[in-house]
């Protein structure tokens, strides 16, 4: 391995010659208390940065060991320690002057969610954090100078400051440890209590803007109602009360405006862990969860519908059915029997961006068109039954039709953000006002897919001519493989754009390494779910080994290969 003055030797002997000779400066460098990678190198002061990363033996950081022996609070360790090197990079990029991207200095930007990313990892022995910087330019010429300044005077104070026990806050550090092995036990205590989600008693669900995910200021706090109040005893916190709701069918109610959209958009994220001060730190949902909607015009391919939609005019297979624009009923229909593939046990649903026709037929629709013209069976007649014979909670927001008090098992209603339980008085007046029975429901059966997976025409003709894939990541919502986008803006518990970043190398590893002609959806969606389990985010993405990934669920991976035009 070379030593730091050997780079700073190459550095000047290239000094104010073309920019492209940077790429001769690829290596590994030790410094004093850690070895620098220079993994990809810009070819152009205007291109994307350069990566880079550092390794230092754990041991040397100070940081207790302990920390790192749970998956969960080694990835509230990580989390922790990117926050901090992003904020210390902050203070010092483009502190180098220079075309382009020159002097910047940046690593992955953490949100109100706590994710595993390649951006920090902890293995056995060591400590690897990965950056991007803009390697220094005149134009287009090499500024030794700067990137001397960068790499030799910016970046040691960078590391020291972020990754250093002896520098850090250990009550503060000590605090991020404990929120997640309290978090964990919560997740824990649904399963035992068989809860689909907890808000703790205090809790703040609003958020600050339709562009902010931080907590609103002077909102009302979360106050449980007395007959769903459960008190879970933490290791660290100690007694937390809150409102736990049970599986089975939930319904949340209420006049517009007073909180119920607020309410289901906090457990759709509380699959996720929060870091502290968010207002959700102690809302935890059924890590499995998806949240559903209607998506007018989404591609749909051979997707077994038959559960809710049959005997279509038009003669089409609903045990296999396809279309590149799918009606609102079809695509959530679509939805629903790829999350029960994906292995969700909760469904969470809001009346306002679901399908009319899809959710519910009331009395008098029932006596005008009849069940033999309609191919419909509604979600209301189907909830108790996925439940009761596959095990899926669903949680629903309805503020339109009454029909669903009857289904309901739990009746929240949120007043002005606070819940009541009001189910025993909706319970009564529901055996004043019975529901029409509108006929023999069909048989209930769960989906079976028979989906494989292939390359669309456009990509294999690309793949003929040995043309190497590449994804692009356009933002949160889209990205594209070759000409072929994909559209994830109603996947609506994306939370970061790292995440999308990663379903798309999954979704392209997928491709050309797993479709075969053989293999079914399904079958390359739990094979690349289980190499990121298997592997962690560093084994999957070491063929490109920089920040910017993150860790998605199954329920994503599913989600994304079902949206790709194939």
């Amino acid at each position: 391995m070379k030593q730091a003055m050997d780079l700073k030797k190459q550095l000047y002997a290239i000094d104010g010659k073309s920019y492209a000779l940077y790429k001769e400066l690829r290596g590994r460098y030790q410094f004093d208390q850690y070895v620098l990678a220079l993994d990809r190198i810009q070819g152009d002061p205007f291109a994307p940065p350069s990566a880079l990363s550092v390794r230092i033996p754990f041991k040397d950081t100070g940081i207790p060991r302990s920390y790192t022996e749970k998956k969960y609070t080694r990835i509230a360790l990580q989390d922790f320690l990117t926050r901090r090197l992003a904020a210390q990079l902050e203070n010092f990029t483009f502190q180098t002057s220079g075309s382009g991207k020159s002097g910047l200095l940046t690593t992955s930007r953490c949100g109100q969610t706590v994710l595993e990313r390649t951006a920090c990892q902890i293995t056995e022995d060591s400590l690897i954090v990965r950056f991007h910087a803009g390697f220094p330019a005149n134009g287009r010429r090499i500024h030794a100078a700067g990137l001397e300044k960068m790499l030799f005077s910016f970046l040691p104070v960078c590391m020291e400051k972020a990754l250093f026990y002896s520098n850090m806050d250990g009550r503060e550090l000590e605090a991020v440890i404990f929120l997640a092995e309290d978090q964990h036990a919560i997740r824990r205590e649904l399963k035992k209590r068989n809860l689909a989600a907890f808000v703790a008693d205090g809790s703040v669900l609003p958020r600050e803007s339709g562009i902010s995910d931080r907590p609103m200021k002077d909102s009302v706090a979360f106050s449980a109602p007395d007959r769903l109040r459960v008190t879970i005893r933490l290791p660290h916190r100690g007694e937390v009360s809150g409102m736990g709701i049970p599986c089975g069918i939930t319904l949340i109610a209420g006049g517009g405006y007073h909180g119920k959209s607020t309410l289901l958009n906090a457990l759709e994220q509380g699959v996720y862990n929060h870091i502290a001060g968010d207002g959700r730190e102690y809302v935890v949902t059924d890590d499995s969860a998806v949240k559903l909607r209607a998506e007018d015009g989404r591609f749909v391919k051979d997707v077994d519908i038959s559960l809710f939609i049959n005997d279509l005019p038009n003669g089409k297979d609903t045990g296999c059915f396809s279309t590149l624009d799918a009606s609102g009923s079809t695509s959530q229909a679509a939805g629903i029997a790829e999350s029960i593939e994906a292995g969700s046990r909760l469904f969470l649903i809001d009346e306002d961006t679901s399908a009319t026709n899809f959710m519910v037929r009331d009395a008098f629709m029932q006596e005008v068109i009849s069940r033999s013209k309609e191919p419909i069976t509604p979600f209301l007649e189907r909830a108790g039954q996925l439940y009761e014979q596959a095990g899926i909670s669903t949680i629903l927001v309805a503020g339109s039709s009454g029909a669903f008090f009857h289904i309901a098992d739990t009746i929240i209603q949120m007043d002005c953000y606070r819940p009541a339980d009001i189910t025993e008085k909706v319970k009564k007046l529901c055996e004043k006002h019975p529901l029409s029975s509108g006929g023999t429901i069909p048989l209930f059966a769960l989906p079976r897919s028979r989906r494989i997976m292939s390359w669309p025409r456009r990509l294999e003709q690309e793949k003929k001519k040995h043309k190497p894939l590449k994804v692009r990541l356009h933002d949160k919502d889209t990205f594209s493989i070759g000409k072929e986008t994909v559209d994830l803006r109603y996947v609506e518990q994306l939370t970061d754009v790292e995440q999308t970043q990663s379903l798309g190398r999954l979704l392209l590893y997928g491709l050309e390494q797993l479709t075969d002609g053989r293999r079914t959806l399904p079958q390359i969606a739990d094979q690349l779910d289980e190499l990121v389990r298997g592997q962690g985010m560093e084994g999957f993405f070491s063929g490109s080994p920089v920040c910017g990934f993150a860790a998605v669920r199954r329920q994503e991976i599913f989600a994304c290969l079902n949206r790709f035009r194939r």
